[in-house]
């Protein structure tokens, strides 16, 4: 698929798309004749690792590795048990990291539905006003 599709299917601007590829986090699979970008669904799901992560802060760099380690782990590869534990032990670092980060947006999200309600509450306290 091309870039376009990519896009609305990723949610990702296309600019975004090309930076990524710049810095070689998602090259496009192939090209057309015509020289335009062409993207596999393989390519659509790495896309979406890096905007999954992206909003937990996570670096190009560490999303570079994470994703290479899952390539191994997906490629089929025969590993002995220390290569593929040592690959496993870095896919679980990032879930970890993942998983602390959520609980931190969690604080924050309650923290400003508090602020939010507080707002409302004094709102309320003011007389009857028209809500958007």
């Amino acid at each position: 698929m091309q870039i376009g599709e990519v896009a609305t299917r990723t949610e990702l601007s296309l600019r975004t798309i090309r930076h990524y590829e710049e810095t070689g986090l998602v090259v496009p699979s192939a090209r057309s004749q015509g020289g335009f970008r062409l993207y596999t669904e393989t390519d659509v799901a790495r896309l979406m690792v890096v905007r999954r992560m992206k909003p937990l802060g996570f670096t190009l760099d560490q999303m570079r590795d994470l994703l290479d380690a899952t390539d191994r782990l997906d490629s089929g590869e025969a590993f002995d048990d220390d290569e593929r534990e040592a690959l496993l032990g870095r896919v679980r670092v990032y879930e970890q990291a993942a998983t602390e980060q959520v609980e931190k947006l969690r604080v924050q999200l309650t923290r400003a539905e508090e602020f939010a309600a507080t707002l409302g509450a004094r709102l309320a306290q003011n007389g009857p006003a028209a809500r958007p």
